[in-house]
């Protein structure tokens, strides 16, 4: 039987149950896709803002004041 293991998030190789990555490699990959991720995220919810904020002044356009 094998001894408990899991897997590293970003390659796949067997690393001990402690252990988070299997290489420094791995963790600096992990952090700039997170980091991409992330920033893409803003951009849409940003973008959405802006879709909603648009449409708000188009249809309260002249009823405001």
């Amino acid at each position: 039987m094998t001894k408990p293991h899991k897997h590293c998030p970003m390659c796949g190789t067997s690393i001990p149950m402690e252990e988070r990555f299997c290489s420094p490699n791995c963790e600096q990959v992990f952090v700039e896709r997170r980091q991409k991720v992330m920033r893409t995220r803003k951009i849409m919810y940003i973008a959405f803002a802006l879709l909603i904020i648009l449409y708000l002044v188009y249809v309260f356009r002249g009823r405001l004041f």
